[in-house]
């Protein structure tokens, strides 16, 4: 049996941009998505701390050291720019492997969305 698990977590980043007109997905500072163990494409889940809104998207690397945070897409119209996200990406594992994960936080820096 597969269980689905917490792989990764960004807790606590501030949205910097939202862009309506763009095929769809979250970009995010690829020293971000590396620390957090996100892969390109990714699904990820975005809590937003804010608004109490939830959804699910696709990750895309941005520039790095540039702390982005960006929703694209119809996801745009859920946050707006300073709102705070959690981001969260599960992963599926036989529940013996479940027991012993451990998944990835990642911490950055509030106000610049910079790892620490």
């Amino acid at each position: 049996m597969l269980v689905n698990v917490v792989k990764s977590k960004i807790h606590r980043v501030k949205v910097t941009g939202a862009e309506l007109h763009y095929i769809g997905s979250i970009t995010i500072d690829e020293d971000l998505m590396e620390a957090a163990n996100i892969l390109e494409g990714e699904r990820v889940q975005i809590v937003n701390i804010t608004n109490g809104e939830r959804l699910e998207t696709y990750a895309i690397p941005g520039a790095r050291q540039s702390g982005e945070i960006t929703l694209n897409g119809a996801a745009a119209r859920k946050v707006a720019k300073g709102d705070m996200l959690i981001l969260i990406v599960y992963a599926f594992m036989e529940v013996e492997e479940a027991k012993q994960f451990k998944p990835t936080l990642v911490f950055p820096d509030e106000h610049t969305n910079l790892l620490k």
